[in-house]
């Protein structure tokens, strides 16, 4: 008993010590939230769920001895180099073969304007740091990637939503809302885009509207930050040509290697104009001093010696078999009342739910039934979304896929029989499944 209460002791004590530090942070770290993506891991990992969250690249389809002889080969020759510290900007060699890998979405670039960066994410948070003081606006597409949320939320600024149908941002909405905020006397600092496949939602800006939405924000003097880590994974023909292509002035853009190539590597990019170029050089050695080299020079390698367009036809080939076998599953089994995208490339499928059902009160059932998914409201800034969900198909095989859909839609028919005989919003034990423990939290 004495060890029991000393255990005890300790726990209230660390607890006192944890809690007395709230008061002393700086208020941007009241916005720095876990995600409802990051709190599924701990579910979703379970080998008996069938995961329909997480948007994990299937590595597995690399030639992985390959790609151990390559790392093995650059640390006997090049050793000293790659475990050494390096540039802020990035390898100057890599960042020619980043513009290589952007000309195929028509971006004619110079490497000195190309930042390497920890991923796209990093790349995110520097341009967020350089553009944004507490109170300003950042536009969105509506639904949003949660990880973009987080950021923009942990600087403190204001996340307005742009409406969106199947063709992407709708041009209106964007002109409308521009107009509106800067009449009540907003700063607008840029308007951030996934027009590629997107996350979560799975559409693509139509051609059209591209050229629709530069004009729009060229002429409202609003910036663009182009975020494209889906760009080279479409299913039906060449990739789009990027919003980057056509305005090298008004748009920062984003790339990563973490879907081509393997997230592991952490190895990012950002191509901006050239004062911002500088800036973000800045925030990058304020941030970590120098990225990876040893990351950077086995990407560079791969890229070098490795067939790496053929790799990538092989992702597109494998996700959108996947796509095909979610698609072809949803159709079979949701029930009626249920609709969702069709992506034409990337790794995600936006469904909407029958009116009264809640995909975030939904989800402790779904995992009850062995099945997760991301539910919507992770991707409004306001928590909007409820009735929305992401569900990802790049991981799973297609009969996993298939099986996880099956158990999804068994728990949206038993919601609705719930609706249907308690009303909307009826709690969980009406269906005699637990609230969700720590790990849906």
């Amino acid at each position: 008993m004495p060890q029991e209460s000393d255990h005890g002791q300790a726990i209230a004590s660390h607890g006192s010590r944890i809690d007395a530090y709230v008061d002393r942070y700086a208020a941007r770290a009241t916005g720095m939230v876990a995600s409802e993506v990051r709190a599924l891991f701990a579910v979703a990992s379970r080998p008996e769920v069938v995961s329909l969250a997480g948007g994990m690249p299937y590595v597995t389809a690399l030639p992985l001895d390959v790609v151990g002889e390559l790392v093995a080969d650059l640390v006997a020759r090049r050793g000293p180099v790659a475990l050494q510290y390096g540039s802020g900007q990035g390898d100057p060699h890599l960042r020619e073969q980043i513009c290589d890998v952007m000309s195929l979405e028509g971006i004619e670039a110079n490497s000195d304007d190309v930042v390497v960066t920890v991923g796209s994410q990093q790349a995110l948070d520097l341009v967020t740091r350089i553009f944004i003081d507490p109170g300003d606006v950042i536009l969105a597409e509506g639904p949003s990637y949660v990880g973009a949320l987080g950021t923009f939320s942990a600087y403190q600024a204001k996340v307005v939503h742009i409406s969106m149908d199947d063709e992407g941002i709708i041009p209106e909405s964007l002109a409308q809302t521009i107009y509106a905020l800067k009449t009540a006397g907003n700063r607008i600092k840029f308007l951030y885009t996934v027009p590629n496949f997107q996350n979560p939602a799975g559409v693509t800006l139509n051609v059209s509207r591209r050229a629709q939405i530069l004009d729009i924000c060229q002429r409202a003097g609003v910036l663009i930050v182009e975020d494209n880590p889906y760009g080279l994974l479409g299913f039906e023909g060449g990739s789009m040509r990027a919003l980057r292509a056509d305005c090298p002035d008004g748009v920062v853009y984003l790339g990563s290697f973490s879907k081509t190539l393997a997230p592991g590597f952490r190895v990012g990019w950002a191509l901006a104009p050239h004062a911002i170029r500088d800036k973000l050089v800045l925030a990058m050695e304020s941030a970590v001093l120098s990225h990876s080299v040893f990351s950077q020079l086995a990407v560079g390698q791969y890229l070098a010696t490795q067939p790496w367009r053929e790799q990538i036809k092989t992702f597109r080939e494998l996700y959108c078999e996947r796509r095909d076998a979610m698609l072809g599953a949803l159709e079979a089994m949701m029930p009626a009342g249920c609709t969702w995208t069709r992506p034409a490339g990337g790794f995600f499928v936006w469904a909407t739910l029958p009116e009264g059902l809640d995909s975030k009160a939904l989800l402790p059932r779904a995992v009850a039934e062995r099945v997760a998914f991301v539910p919507g409201t992770g991707f409004y800034a306001d928590g909007s979304g409820s009735r929305h969900m992401r569900l990802s198909y790049c991981y799973p095989e297609p009969e996993r896929i298939r099986e996880g859909v099956r158990r999804l839609a068994g728990v949206i028919e038993q919601e609705l029989r719930v609706r249907d005989t308690f009303g909307p919003g009826a709690p969980a034990d009406h269906i005699g499944v637990d609230t969700p423990g720590p790990d849906l939290a």
